[in-house]
């Protein structure tokens, strides 16, 4: 499944990368992309899109629904 979610508090390739280590410990072969100009990450998983939010939000950024 696809998921975009409006990730806020990005602000440097570290947090992008952060934000697909996030992802990735939930789901090894989730496809993750983070932009930090645009605060939009895709993510190709077929965990839940809460799950997937709760891993990014734990991290320290702000996940929009």
């Amino acid at each position: 499944m696809k998921h975009d979610f409006v990730v806020t508090g990005m602000t440097c390739e570290h947090c992008e990368k952060t934000v697909v280590r996030a992802v990735r410990q939930l789901d090894r072969t989730a496809e993750v992309t983070a932009d930090r100009t645009t605060n939009n990450v895709k993510v190709i998983s077929e965990q839940p899109r809460d799950a997937l939010a709760k891993a990014i939000a734990d991290e320290g950024f702000v996940v929009t629904p």
